[in-house]
This record gives structure tokens, sequence and C-alpha cells, in this order.
């Protein structure tokens, strides 16, 4: 029986196709450089057909890149929990309320599903090692699945990037590197090494597998709330890989028959001192300028300019969605209210999707009536510091 209905590679800026038998990045086309998506022949697949395989991202293996189960690389990420916070919910007079929480994934956070799709993938196409820049999260997943993998790691990190991430990379067996800089500093070191040195780029977006890890949440969602999608969801975003991957995963489920067209409401949440999606939003232009000075102790949202921001912002405008940000201080509020009404020790980013509900609500963009799901991307042990 066929395990994966991969059929061919897409460019999300020109449209052209290319085999998905090699290592590739981006787009090669001339002046292109666009991010590639997986493409699939969709196959006569039931929702009934998935229900009691293991829950980890491959159980939709059909719609996952891999050919075989022996390619996979996993730890076991995916699966997490969409939990019901009524107390929360509570506190803004809201009675449905969700929070899917990605803390109890490998490594501690989100970034498992998608490195783990993007390292399994590199091993089978050929890669001997890896590079990425991180804002903390992304480096440790990555060297996680490359120790798993038996691949070389090289992460590049900003220098002021908590320790913690530093150690977790380096207990993997991974090469770090800590960066003067910014996360688009250390993603240019890898680019200007990465054919010199041998390294396969997993930069956020800029191969076409991370994106294919995160959708699944976008599968667990529907599968969570009975095949009803819900009305809005507040992602904290960075790279936004997996507000891409869900939008694509909708898309997909929409063709298998296993959900309508209705969308969520997508809200970007970001960082006042690093908000390059919010202004570009406001502004209604189509692709974001690089932030200037860009601030915050939340490491995953100090991404001053992210690759497929043209990607985000045309998923906002196409949900009729928002775009928000949150202070430094508002968050770690949010993090406190999240541990003591719900017992969820949220990362930074966790706390900022959960203070947009309560600014969504106060400008009038949100009903209290609503179902939302607000993400907890990651844990917040990483963050004692």
């Amino acid at each position: 029986m066929r395990y994966s209905f991969l059929t061919h590679l897409s460019c999300t800026k020109c449209a052209a196709t290319t085999e998905p038998t090699r290592l590739l990045n981006v787009c090669a086309a001339p002046g292109c450089g666009g991010s590639l998506f997986a493409e699939y022949q969709l196959p006569s697949l039931s929702r009934g057909d998935v229900a009691g395989r293991d829950r980890t991202i491959w159980r939709w293996h059909e719609l996952m890149p891999a050919k075989s189960a022996d390619e996979i690389v996993t730890l076991g990420e995916g699966g997490t929990p969409l939990l019901h916070a009524p107390r929360l919910g509570a506190r803004l007079g809201m009675r449905d309320v969700w929070i899917k929480e990605e803390a109890g994934n490998p490594t501690g956070s989100f970034k498992a599903r998608g490195l783990g799709a993007a390292v399994t993938m590199a091993k089978a196409l050929g890669a001997k090692a890896v590079a990425l820049p991180t804002a903390g999260n992304a480096g440790g997943a990555a060297a996680a699945y490359a120790a798993k993998a038996g691949l070389a790691c090289h992460v590049f990190m900003p220098r002021d990037t908590p320790k913690v991430f530093r150690i977790e990379c380096e207990a993997y067996g991974a090469h770090v590197t800590l960066v003067d800089g910014l996360i688009d500093d250390c993603g240019r070191i890898v680019a200007q090494r990465k054919d010199a040195e041998g390294w396969f780029d997993v930069s956020t977006l800029k191969e076409p597998y991370r994106v294919e890890g995160k959708k699944t949440m976008g599968y667990e969602i529907a599968e969570q709330l009975g095949w009803k999608l819900p009305d809005v969801v507040i992602y904290p975003t960075g790279g936004g890989t997996g507000l891409i991957g869900m939008w694509k995963a909708w898309d997909e489920m929409e063709r298998l028959g296993w959900v309508g067209p209705a969308r969520p409401r997508m809200v970007v949440v970001q960082a006042e001192g690093c908000a390059p999606i919010p202004r570009a939003f406001e502004a209604g232009e189509p692709v974001s300028v690089r932030f200037p000075d860009a601030h915050t102790y939340a490491s995953g949202l100090r991404v001053p300019k992210a690759y497929a921001d043209s990607l985000i912002l045309k998923i906002l405008r196409e949900s009729k969605g928002e775009a928000v940000t949150v202070t430094d201080d508002e968050m770690r509020r949010g993090v406190l209210e999240m541990a003591s009404s719900e017992g969820l020790f949220a990362a930074p980013e966790g706390g900022a999707a959960w203070i947009a509900v309560e600014k969504l609500l106060a400008a009038g963009k949100l009903d209290r009536g609503e179902r939302v799901v607000v993400f907890d991307t990651g844990t917040g042990y990483k963050y004692v510091e």
C-alpha cells in the first residue's frame, strides 16, 4: 500500500514545479527564491482511516513526505492536547476558549513537529549535516532530531539567547556558534557557508518540509473539535511556519471532504519590540520591512523579518484576520494568568497569545461567544532566567 502520496514541489511565488527527489531549499527559477510546498495526489482516505493510528505527526502519512515508515526520524512528536480553558475564559466572560498545548512535544516546543519532518527528509535525500539559525527552540529541536538521525548539526544563535538553549543544543551534540546580532544575521552566516561546508540549510521556509510537520497542528485541531474548525486561531508568530502550515492543511482537508470551506480568522501576535507583521498589515503592504532594533524577551518572536512574510500577510487578509502587538510586561502577565488559572506554565509566546484575546475583545474584534483556539507554543521552563 502506498505510504505517501507526495507528487511534486511547487513554488509559492511563481508556481514552478519540481520533482521531490533531491535536496532543495527555495525555488531556483531566475529571480524567484520562493518557498516550496509539498503537493500530493490526494488519496481516497476517510477520517476513520486514521482514527486508530499512533498520535504523532506521521499518523497522517499519506499527506506527509516520507516515502516509507523506515525513513521516518521520530521522537514521538505531535498528538498534543487541545485543552478547554474555562477558568481562563471566565476572566473575559468567554466560555469557548481552548489552548493548544505544544509544550509536551519533544524538546518542549512545537518546533519538534517541523524539524522532525525536515530532518527526516534531509536524511532520506542524502544530507550528511544540517544547519540553521535559531532564536532558541528550533535549534534544540534540530539538534535532537539530527542526533537521532546520525547527522551533524550546526546551530547559529544570537549571543543573548537564553543560556538553556545553547546548553540543550550542545547536549545533543550540535556545534553551536553564538552571533553578535539577531536571527537574520545568523541566517546570513548559514547562507554564506552552507555550500562550502556541506550543510543542508533547514531554515524556516527555506526548505519544503518544516511546514509539513507544522501543518499537522491544523489536522489535530480539526479532529479534536469534531471536524469543525474554530472561529478564531490566535498564533504567536516569528517565522510563521505553523500559521502557513495550518492554512495548507485545511485546504488539503477540504479537498479530502473532511471539512467545509469555512476557515478560522487567523490572528498573528508579535512583540511590541519586534512587530514587522502588524506594521505591514496595518499599512496594507504585501510584505514587511525589517523591524529596526528588534527586542523582546520572547526569543521566538524576535524575528525582524520573516522569509515568507508575504504568505503570512496573504493568509491574514484571506481569513479576515488581525495582527496584534503585545508588550513584554503584558506577556509576563499572560504567562501568570495561564499558570494560575489553568495550570499551564506557558512560554512567553503563549502568554502573548492569551493577552491578544483580551486586546481583541477590547477593540470589538472578537465576540465572547466565538470558539477561540490559543496557541501555547512551548514550555515556560526554558525562560526562567
